[in-house]
Order: structure tokens, then sequence, then C-alpha cells
């Protein structure tokens, strides 16, 4: 079974942030490259694992569908909240560094 993955606008947001925050801190041309190449490694791991197998992923509060996804990236990563809505769909829900404190 494949699941259709998408990002709410929520998440598109997270990403921009993120994108943002590591554009702004970049002081070489490489470093700016890594931000954009984060964002695109949130897409494609998101897209790659939760297409195949969201249930895998650590369970987030009382709802069994609501899920993370740990994505590493250089020296930390990424986390990846998620929603399987259906048995066709999962909902990425948020996005944020390892080091921000939580969702909000």
């Amino acid at each position: 079974m494949t699941f259709k993955v998408e990002f709410t606008p929520e998440a598109e947001a997270d990403l921009e942030r993120l994108f943002d925050f590591l554009l702004d801190r970049a002081k070489t041309v490489e470093e700016a490259m890594r931000a954009h190449e984060a964002v695109e490694v949130l897409r494609t791991v998101a897209v790659s694992h939760l297409s195949t197998t969201p249930y895998s992923y650590r369970k987030v509060g009382p709802r069994p569908t609501l899920r993370e996804l740990i994505v590493p990236f250089g020296t930390t990563g990424y986390v990846l909240r998620f929603d399987i809505r259906t048995p066709e769909l999962v909902l990425v829900i948020g996005a944020r560094h390892q080091r921000e404190e939580d969702f909000h």
C-alpha cells in the first residue's frame, strides 16, 4: 500500500521559516546552498518514508495517527510531525529543527 503525502499550509510555512533561518545565518555560498538542500531533503524524506511506512514512526499524544519522523541532517536534524488521515493520505502538519523547543 502506498500513501499520498501532502504538506499542510502550516507545514509549508514551517519549511519557509527554516529555510529563511538557515539562509540568514549563512556566511558563504556553500552554507546558503545547504539551506536549500535542507528543505529539499525534508521533502524527499517525507515522501519516500511516509508514503510506505508511516505507522513505523513515534506516536505523539493520545491519537495513534499523530506521529513524528526524525530527519538527520548535518550534525543535528529536523522533526516532521504528521497525521495519518486515511488509509490513503498522510498529512505533514509541521516541521521544526531538533533544537527548537516544540511545535507551535
